[in-house]
């Protein structure tokens, strides 16, 4: 079932979104469905996720240089073991 919906955006945004909509040969309508679908359907993190006791003792362990770029390193250690 469709449902109507009035909305107020700045008169430029509608212009240059129906611009975008007839380039994409859609209605102005259908962009703004699969815009609020995408970004409804998208899954958001857990906020309430505990983190344990381990991990938390875990974290500032290693203490690496600033400079330090692991995909570098790892680039290294590829070369290295495939010889």
């Amino acid at each position: 079932m469709n449902t109507e919906l009035t909305i107020q955006l700045e008169d430029n945004l509608i212009h240059e979104a129906e611009m975008y909509a007839r380039v994409k040969n859609v209605s102005l309508s259908e962009m703004i469905e699969s815009y609020l679908r995408l970004i409804t359907s998208v899954k958001q993190p857990k906020k309430d996720v505990e983190i344990t006791p381990l991990v938390k003792s875990l974290s500032g362990v290693i203490d690496l240089p600033s400079e330090f770029d692991y995909k570098i390193e790892y680039k290294e250690h590829l070369s290295q073991k495939y010889k």
